[in-house]
């Protein structure tokens, strides 16, 4: 596999990180295994080895290793694998990959079957799964990593729970499918999951060329966690106070300072143009 680079963020598992780097590097034999030590250095990484002609860069980490690596590698003739080994690894899911089965995961990157996916965009930066503007973003920016490494995913339940007694920001979206022209809160999909194996987006397609949006409108934070139960649990979005639409493209602004994240990571404030382009990403995944 000298075509193959992994890039390991250890920081996926906290105190594991030998352990983890022990048993990627036993499965991953024969390839190059770089691990990172910061935040960004996965995207480093990655844009040295496209350059250096590897064919297929693997990300060994959570979805936010991967956000980093896709943007090191956007528009570069690289096949991107996976080794899901974070604590969320929804994109890996979307995909259908064996989360808990590293081997077979390493099986398919060799196996070298490529799959094109598209590539969503929010003020240039790349994303595979998942944007929100607002109420997601502002428990990500609370959230702390010391926080999220003593109670995981209950972090962010915690941090939730602190912000919904504030006053949602305004934001106006503008985008030539959407009816509503101002919400609470905004999520953008590129698949179906969200927040682990929740099928929010009910009609997106990860190779379709559009994104899928929903639309909180003006709501505030205790009522959107209800509406958020809502459209987890409906198989169609139906709550007029909640409006889906698909789209290429989409504009979302607010004249306070709203936060923006996108897989998971935060990538500043509004105002925010999301875009995306078709097939633009090769993904090495199961048939």
């Amino acid at each position: 596999m000298k075509d193959t680079v992994v890039i390991l963020n250890p920081a996926a598992r906290g105190t594991r990180a030998n352990r983890l780097r022990a048993q990627v590097e036993s499965i991953t034999r024969g390839a190059i295994l770089c691990a990172t030590s910061r935040a960004g250095e996965a995207e480093v990484l990655a844009r040295h080895a496209a350059a250096e002609g590897f064919e297929k860069i693997v990300a060994a980490g959570g979805d936010g290793t991967i956000n980093e690596i896709v943007n090191g590698i956007a528009g570069k003739n690289v096949a991107l694998g996976l080794l899901p080994v974070g604590t969320m690894n929804v994109f890996a899911t979307e995909l259908g990959l064996p989360a808990n089965d590293l081997p077979r995961c390493w099986e398919i990157i060799r196996e070298n079957r490529t799959r094109p996916v598209d590539l969503p965009s929010a003020n240039g930066k790349h994303f595979v799964q998942l944007a929100g503007v607002g109420l997601d973003a502002q428990v990500v920016k609370e959230t702390s990593r010391a926080f999220k490494r003593n109670f995981g995913p209950l972090s962010y339940m915690i941090s939730a729970a602190q912000i919904a007694s504030r006053q949602p920001p305004r934001l106006r979206i503008e985008s030539e499918n959407a009816v509503t022209e101002e919400g609470s809160f905004v999520l953008v999909g590129n698949g179906r999951l969200y927040g682990g194996r929740f099928p929010f987006f009910k009609q997106a397609v990860i190779d379709d060329g559009l994104l899928d949006v929903i639309v909180f409108k003006r709501l505030n934070y205790v009522e959107i966690i209800r509406y958020l139960q809502n459209v987890i649990f409906t198989p169609q979005i139906t709550a007029p106070e909640v409006e889906y639409f698909q789209t290429s493209r989409l504009r979302v602004s607010s004249e306070e300072s709203v936060p923006v994240e996108i897989d998971g990571e935060l990538i500043g404030n509004c105002p925010v143009e999301f875009e995306i382009r078709s097939g633009g990403l090769r993904v090495l995944a199961p048939r």
